[in-house]
């Protein structure tokens, strides 16, 4: 019986929870913050119709395959496109698919992130 897990406290400070898994701070295995300045990539945007029943989508290749980052940059897009969207972790490289002719939305979103990209 090693395990310190709270159960039950009245101090604010032992209550805050984590923004992205929603643990306790005290058990949170959420890794850090990702360097990007680290990674040395070009994301490349095209559009896609094939295999989508007519439906146009925007494709982000060529991003890290970093779980937590594919997930916040996701986000982070389909806010400001205002469109559904997804990531995915196929293959050497992470990628990003969001409904719609989005190109200028995304092209504002990436340059306002520091992230250099091409198409």
């Amino acid at each position: 019986m090693s395990e310190d897990k709270l159960v039950y406290s009245t101090d604010p400070k032992l209550n805050v929870r984590c923004p992205r898994c929603k643990e306790l701070q005290a058990s949170c295995t959420c890794p850090g913050e990702v360097a990007l300045k680290s990674f040395n990539f070009f994301v490349k945007l095209s559009i896609e119709k094939s295999g989508r029943a007519g439906k146009t989508v925007t494709v982000i290749d060529g991003l890290p395959k970093i779980n937590i980052f594919l997930k916040d940059l996701t986000k982070k897009l389909k806010n400001s496109c205002g469109s559904g969207g997804t990531y995915l972790m196929d293959g050497k490289e992470g990628k990003i698919e969001i409904q719609g002719d989005k190109r200028e939305h995304i092209r504002k979103t990436l340059g306002a992130l520091g992230i250099k990209f091409k198409g």
